[in-house]
C-alpha cells in the first residue's frame, strides 16, 4: 500500500468534513485558511524557500515541473550574463546602388514608434534626402511565425517574433463607423494595419500582426511614413524583403535609446512574450543567423555551465511551451544568482514585501522571486501544475513574508 503524505491526508480529511456538512475543528479550520499548508497539500505542486543557504521549506523541490512564465527569469539572467545591463541593441541601415534603403534587423525587441522617429531624424542628419524604396533583411531569425507554445489567437502576447519589428509586432487601432484609425498619435496608420482593422468590431483594439509577412510590411510602411515626416522622400512601390545586396553601403547604425536593464524590467513586469523570445532567439546567433534549435542549445548549455543543472528542459524563452521543465530547487539556484538584480522584479500588488514573477498556463500556476523576512530578501519558488485558485500563489508569498515562523512546515 502506498504511503499517504500527511498533508494529503489532511486535505482529504478537510474535504470529507465539508462534504458531510460537519463543522471543522479550530485546528483544521486554521490549516484550511493557511495558504502555505494549502499549497503543500496539492498533489502536483512544489515549493522551496531558502534563506542564507538554509532550506526553510522543501516540498517536491527536485521534481521537474512546467514553469510557465517564470522561465523569463532564466531568460533575463542569461541575457545579463551574455550582454550586460548596459547593452544597447543595434539596427543597421544601408544604401544600395539603386538608391534603396535597406535595414538589417539585429533582433532589437524595442523598436517602438518613438525609436523609429529618432532613426528617421538621424538618417536625415547623416545626409539622406531621398530613397527609391525600402528593403528589409530579417534573416537573423528563422522565417517562421511560431515558437513553441505560441497560439494563433489575436492576443498581443501571441505576436510573431521577427528580427525587425515595430511596437512588438502589434498595432493599436480604433474602429468606428467602418473607419479604421491608429489609436496612437506617434504611430501613423499603415496599409497593413488598416487591412487588419477592417476585420475588427467597433471599438479600440490592440492586436498582433498575425504572421511574418504582415509584421515586416508594417515595419517598412511605418518606417517610410517616419522618413517622409523627417523630409526624406520615399519612392513608391512595395516594401522589398530579402538579403541586403552585395556592395550596399552602411550609412547608419542605430543603438536603441534603452539599455538592456529597462527592457528586462518591462519584460518581467508585463510578462512580454515577444521580448523574451526575441532575446531567446538572439542567444542562438552565429555568423549572423539563429534558429530555435540553436537558441535552445545555447540556453541549456549556459544553464549547465552556470549551475550544473541536469534533468531540465528549455524550449522557449517566454515559458509558453508546455515542454519546458524546471524544478523549484533549480529556480532557487537561479534566484540566488539573480539577487543583485532583484529590483527588476515588480512588487506584488498590495504587498511590497514580495517581489516575484508569475507564470500562468491552463492548469499551471507558478510564482518565483523574493519575500522580505526581517532584513533579508529570501528566494522562493512555487510551481503548481494543476488547476487552483489563481490568487493562491500571491497568498502563499505573502504568508512566506509575514508568518512569524516557517519551521512548522
Amino acid at each position: 500500500m502506498r504511503a499517504v503524505c500527511p498533508t494529503h491526508l489532511l486535505s482529504l480529511l478537510l474535504g470529507c468534513l465539508l462534504l458531510l456538512g460537519l463543522p471543522l475543528s479550530p485546528g483544521a479550520a486554521h490549516a484550511q485558511a493557511d495558504p502555505i499548508a494549502s499549497a503543500l497539500a496539492l498533489a502536483n505542486a512544489s515549493l522551496q524557500v531558502q534563506a542564507r543557504g538554509r532550506t526553510l521549506i522543501a516540498r517536491q523541490a527536485d521534481q521537474p515541473m512546467i514553469p510557465a512564465s517564470t522561465m523569463k527569469l532564466v531568460t533575463a539572467l542569461a541575457a545579463i550574463d551574455r550582454w550586460g545591463l548596459d547593452h544597447r541593441f543595434a539596427t543597421r541601415f544601408y544604401r544600395a546602388a539603386d538608391g534603396r534603403l535597406w535595414v538589417r534587423g539585429g533582433g532589437d525587441p524595442y523598436l517602438v514608434s518613438e525609436e523609429l522617429t529618432a532613426i528617421a531624424s538621424a538618417l536625415r542628419q547623416a545626409g539622406l534626402r531621398t530613397v527609391t524604396g525600402i528593403g528589409l533583411d530579417d534573416s537573423l531569425f528563422p522565417p517562421v511565425d511560431g515558437i513553441s507554445g505560441r497560439s494563433a489567437g489575436g492576443n498581443p502576447y501571441n505576436a510573431p517574433v521577427t528580427a525587425l519589428a515595430a511596437n512588438f509586432n502589434t498595432v493599436n487601432l480604433a474602429v468606428a463607423g467602418g473607419a479604421v484609425r491608429s489609436a496612437e498619435a506617434q504611430t501613423p496608420l499603415t496599409a497593413t494595419a488598416r487591412r487588419i482593422g477592417q476585420g475588427l468590431a467597433q471599438g479600440n483594439h490592440r492586436v498582433h500582426l498575425q504572421h511574418r509577412d504582415n509584421a515586416l510590411r508594417h515595419f517598412g510602411e511605418l518606417l517610410g511614413d517616419k522618413l517622409q515626416a523627417a523630409s526624406i522622400a520615399v519612392g513608391s512601390g512595395e516594401v522589398q524583403i530579402g538579403r541586403i545586396p552585395a556592395g550596399a553601403e552602411l550609412i547608419y547604425t542605430h543603438r536603441n535609446s534603452r539599455t538592456l536593464e529597462p527592457i528586462l524590467g518591462d519584460m518581467l513586469k508585463y510578462s512580454t512574450n515577444f521580448v523574451a523570445n526575441s532575446l531567446f532567439l538572439m542567444f542562438g546567433e552565429h555568423n549572423g543567423q539563429s534558429s530555435l534549435a540553436a537558441a535552445q542549445r545555447w540556453t541549456e548549455d549556459w544553464a549547465r555551465r552556470r549551475f550544473g543543472w541536469q534533468n531540465f528542459r528549455i524550449e522557449d524563452g517566454a515559458g509558453l511551451s508546455r515542454g519546458n521543465r524546471l524544478s523549484a530547487r533549480q529556480l532557487i539556484e537561479l534566484l540566488e544568482a539573480f539577487a543583485p538584480y532583484r529590483g527588476l522584479l515588480a512588487e506584488q500588488a498590495g504587498d511590497p514585501a514580495v517581489r516575484a514573477k508569475t507564470g500562468t498556463l491552463t492548469g499551471v500556476s507558478t510564482y518565483a522571486g523574493y519575500v522580505r523576512r526581517g532584513n533579508d530578501w529570501v528566494p522562493f519558488a512555487l510551481l503548481i501544475n494543476q488547476a487552483v485558485d489563481g490568487g493562491l500563489r500571491q497568498r502563499v508569498a505573502s504568508a512566506l513574508a509575514h508568518s512569524p515562523s516557517l519551521g512548522r512546515y
